[in-house]
């Protein structure tokens, strides 16, 4: 006998106009010209030059990134990196979709979890589950993930699309690629959510990746807030096009990774920490900073807040653009 399941058709599902919001474009995004944080590290302006490096010699950089990215308002700074091609390949976790997705629908994001989840009511508004129908059609016009997302914010002239980091993606013909783990999401409580559709255009963006990832000789990579998604996917996709590349008589080592997250690593963030240690433990640490650039790359760990670490990478970045 089949397990029972979970009837969705019985949920109660309400506007996003009942939900109380709380982050705003007005008091969350901020500006490109807005006053740079003080922020003194060394290892910024070295990663800023490998970034301009990578690019003029048409190499990949890449930003994997969590939702909070965009919570701490930075996606101006990632938009404006996009269209200035240094940045060429993003890839977010389905909060960000979400968040990003919101921003772009009604200029509001973010709820509450504590006030919501009391009722059950916690991630069940109707305008966001329209992701899902994005991801369908996706599945019907065998697009990625972040793609199909990205067309419809784009398409449907979303109100305040100019900030939405997929809907420029989609624009600009960068891919913006979205790794879901199932269940992990609010839109996956929602009845119109295809599990169907989400395996196809999430692993058709995981695939997007592992490609970017088979050009990473002498690219820069950042990991900037995930823990668990970006330094997952890279390890695989890394794996897949290191295969590829020994059977043609080449090489993916001569790379740069850089890790932004709050976490204190130490200083000694290049040799792995012992097994009896937390720091062992957080996934990007081992992953991005020590393993996977034990061959002849280099890695770099910026700890801070997105609100102080992004503004001043990004500002550096444009130093060495207008030289």
């Amino acid at each position: 006998m089949p397990f029972p399941r979970f009837d969705r058709s019985r949920l109660n599902i309400k506007s996003l106009s009942d939900r109380i919001h709380d982050l705003s474009l007005q008091d969350t995004i901020i500006s490109l010209d807005a006053p740079l944080p003080k922020f003194d590290h060394p290892a910024i302006p070295q990663l800023a030059r490998r970034i301009i490096d990578a690019r003029r010699k048409d190499r990949p950089v890449i930003l994997l990134m969590g939702g909070h990215v965009i919570r701490k308002g930075m996606s101006r700074f990632i938009i404006d990196l996009m269209e200035k091609r240094i940045l060429t390949h993003i890839g977010l976790n389905g909060a960000g979709a979400i968040h990003d997705f919101e921003f772009a629908l009604i200029g509001a994001t973010t709820e509450s979890v504590s006030r919501y989840i009391s009722d059950g009511q916690f991630g069940l508004w109707k305008e966001t589950g329209r992701i899902n129908d994005a991801v369908s059609a996706g599945l019907r016009d065998g697009l990625g993930l972040g793609e199909a997302v990205g067309r419809m914010i784009v398409e449907e002239k979303f109100s305040y699309r100019d900030i939405s980091i997929l809907g420029r993606g989609y624009e600009l013909g960068i891919p913006v690629t979205i790794h879901v783990g199932i269940g992990q999401d609010i839109i996956h409580e929602h009845p119109n959510c295809d599990g169907k559709a989400y395996g196809f255009t999430s692993y058709e963006d995981f695939l997007i990746f592992a490609e970017t990832i088979n050009h990473l000789e002498g690219g820069v990579l950042l990991n900037v807030g995930t823990a668990v998604m970006g330094p997952e996917i890279y390890l695989k996709a890394l794996a897949m096009a290191r295969n590829i590349a020994h059977q043609e008589g080449r090489r993916i080592c001569h790379f740069t990774t850089a890790v932004f997250d709050l976490i204190d690593l130490g200083n000694d963030v290049n040799h792995e920490a012992p097994k009896d240690q937390a720091a062992y433990y957080f996934r990007p640490y081992k992953t991005i900073l020590v393993r996977t650039v034990q061959d002849g790359g280099e890695s770099f760990y910026i700890q801070g807040n997105h609100l102080v670490t992004v503004p001043n990478l990004y500002h550096q970045i444009i130093k060495l653009t207008d030289k």
